[in-house]
């Protein structure tokens, strides 16, 4: 009983710290830029609804939103066809360098994608003629897939290898195993990846500032908050901010809706006996 009870406290404070943040961005977001800074009350003594209409025009949320999804479904669909492609074959197959092939995918997740390796790939997409494209940034961040192939790679060793002799018997070739028998039931690892990647491309800040530098209206939506920090004659604009936060924090909430229908086990009723 007193173990129970010590973990709903831990629990309770958990989701407490969690959630703390994010109220007091939103009730931050309907306050006055004075009233915000000085942090006097929790709650806005005049709900300011026109701070949401004034972050939507100064920040043109229409362009830099749709930049944002560009980046965000692009790099979420190409990761989960690389990744799911890379896992399949390396649990199913065997080939020459197989080891050696995991050890680099893993020595990958050492490397800071965007800091370390930041110059060699804007050199790269200048060879390549897209470094003023968000294109580049798409590449860069499926590039970034280790992760997310270690867990599908860890979803694929759950699914039976029997299905897959089934299907071969049937006449099904190695893609085509791939496309009718196992992403089916590799659906639930890739719900739980596509929110991950699309979280992440999302949230990118640093490869789509050094990328769209030059052309302004390829900026994603969290380039394009930065510039509500400062208005006119640098004036400090921090209730803006706290509006474009809580407008940019909808399509992930969105995709967690949807993707969470997906969070089951992956495999049940797939065998008989």
């Amino acid at each position: 009983m007193l173990g129970q009870i010590i973990l709903w406290i831990f629990l309770l404070a958990i989701a407490f710290l969690t959630i703390f943040p994010v109220l007091i961005a939103i009730l931050g977001s309907f306050k006055t830029n004075l009233e915000l800074t000085t942090g006097a009350t929790i709650f806005p003594s005049n709900w300011m609804f026109e701070n949401y209409m004034q972050a939507w025009k100064q920040a043109n949320f229409s362009t830099f939103t749709w930049n944002s999804l560009f980046v965000s479904i692009s790099t979420t669909v190409g990761t989960l066809i690389v990744a799911s492609m890379a896992a399949y074959v390396i649990d199913r197959l065997g080939f020459p360098g197989k080891k050696l092939y995991i050890a680099i995918q893993g020595g990958t997740l050492f490397v800071s994608v965007g800091a370390v390796v930041l110059r060699p790939q804007f050199e790269l997409m200048i060879s390549l003629n897209l470094h003023t494209s968000l294109w580049a940034v798409v590449l860069i961040l499926i590039s970034a897939h280790a992760y997310i192939f270690f867990i599908l790679l860890s979803f694929m060793n759950g699914i039976p290898r029997e299905l897959d002799e089934a299907a071969t018997i049937d006449g099904c070739s190695l893609g085509g195993t791939y496309w009718r028998v196992i992403l089916p039931l590799l659906r639930p690892g890739l719900a739980v990846c596509a929110l991950f990647t699309f979280r992440a491309a999302w949230n990118e800040y640093l490869l789509p500032l050094v990328f769209t530098m030059s052309k302004p209206n390829l900026q994603t939506l969290t380039v394009g908050l930065a510039n509500l920090k400062y208005g006119v004659a640098a004036a400090s604009q921090t209730h803006f901010m706290m509006a474009g936060a809580c407008l940019s924090i909808l399509p992930i909430l969105v995709v967690y809706i949807f993707a969470n229908k997906s969070f089951m086990q992956m495999t049940s009723g797939s065998l008989k006996g």
